[in-house]
């Protein structure tokens, strides 16, 4: 298992995950000091940005793979369609909206390689420690996707 750790904002939270045994790290959106940062530390980091003008200034930055975020609230699935042509060289990670009714019609888009959610961990099972059912949801979620794919 690879561990992240988000939201980070600010570069001393990139220093406290890589402290913490983060091996990268995530963030809704990207300012210059948190670019530098990630960069001066060589730190795996996967940027967000809502907008054609954010994912394409860290594009520039040298991130081809990044967050979208908030999904479903920034045009979710048909934005994403849109971006096809235009930021053909960028993949995405929506996340914001993502849940069990969604998340397979988002990974079916050639421009989506992961989705992020957390509909099978919110804190009232967290609070409860109910464990076995995080990991029945989500090993149930994982058979829904392999199970899509290997029929595609």
């Amino acid at each position: 298992m690879a561990v992240g750790a988000g939201t980070l904002l600010i570069q001393d939270q990139v220093t406290a995950a890589m402290d913490s045994g983060a091996v990268f790290g995530v963030s809704p959106g990207m300012t210059d000091a948190l670019c530098n940062a990630v960069h001066k530390a060589n730190f795996p980091f996967l940027p967000g940005g809502s907008s054609v003008s954010e994912f394409m200034t860290n594009h520039e930055a040298g991130f081809s793979i990044q967050k979208f975020f908030p999904a479903e609230s920034s045009g979710g699935i048909h934005f994403l369609k849109s971006l096809l042509s235009p930021l053909s060289r960028i993949t995405f990670c929506p996340t914001g909206g993502i849940n069990q009714t969604n998340a397979l019609s988002y990974l079916s888009l050639p421009n989506v390689i992961a989705v992020g959610g957390s509909w099978f961990v919110d804190i009232e099972r967290i609070k409860n420690r109910d464990w076995a059912k995080i990991s029945h949801d989500s090993r149930k979620f994982l058979d829904m996707i392999v199970t899509c794919k290997t029929t595609d």
